[in-house]
């Protein structure tokens, strides 16, 4: 029987595709925001001995990752007013096949890795390589500055499960910590995405080429 810890990085592995496939801006926050609860869950799930710290935490993640940051990405494209992401440097459809290919490297490469947490899925470092590397794979292949921005969510959301599935003492206040840069980051960005948007009515990054000094 599949536990409910094994169901959720299953459909982390899809939430990557979705993410890959689609061209909607407003889906890829949805896709975060269903990331950002799931990877808050997952040590919960995962640790059978669970504390009232542990439970607070998990719940403030659950919050900020995934209400808040979200709340605020939906702000962002309201205020910009951009719905989809035009002409990416690779197509969708390529990109599902890569992260296709992706899915399978992230197996290859966790098979040669012996990990001193017996505890763990095998699926949870797989999920985390996927979820880390198609945050890259989104900063690299799309044009417009929000889209690149969910990248670098997910890439977190990757970092974040490794720390939390295989650091299981006194991780809460680093991840924490952390986490409330990565929301003070989000809100600046949100303010740099308007001024790009008023200066060139657009939020494609390739048109910051034509600044000069």
């Amino acid at each position: 029987m599949i536990s409910p810890y094994d169901t959720i990085l299953m459909l982390l592995f899809l939430s990557v595709l979705l993410a890959f496939a689609s061209s909607r801006i407003l889906t890829m926050i949805k896709v975060i925001s269903f990331q950002g609860v799931a990877v808050s869950i997952v040590p919960i799930l995962q640790n059978s001995d669970l504390s009232t710290s542990s439970l607070v935490f998990g719940s403030i993640m659950l919050t900020i990752r995934g209400i808040v940051i979200p709340g605020l990405l939906v702000f962002a494209v309201r205020k910009i007013s951009i719905k989809r992401e035009v002409e990416p440097l690779i197509g969708y459809h390529f990109s599902i096949f890569v992260g296709l290919l992706l899915i399978g490297f992230s197996f290859f490469i966790s098979s040669k890795f012996q990990f001193p947490d017996s505890q763990a899925s095998l699926l949870t470092m797989p999920a985390a390589i996927t979820v880390f590397v198609g945050g890259l794979f989104l900063l690299m292949a799309r044009h417009k500055a929000i889209t690149m921005l969910i990248g670098y969510m997910m890439l977190e959301n990757g970092i974040y499960i490794i720390g939390a599935s295989f650091s299981r003492h006194k991780h809460h206040v680093v991840e924490f910590v952390i986490l409330l840069d990565v929301l003070v980051g989000i809100m600046i960005m949100g303010i740099v995405l308007y001024n790009i948007k008023r200066t060139f009515d657009d939020i494609d990054t390739t048109l910051l080429r034509k600044l000069k000094d």
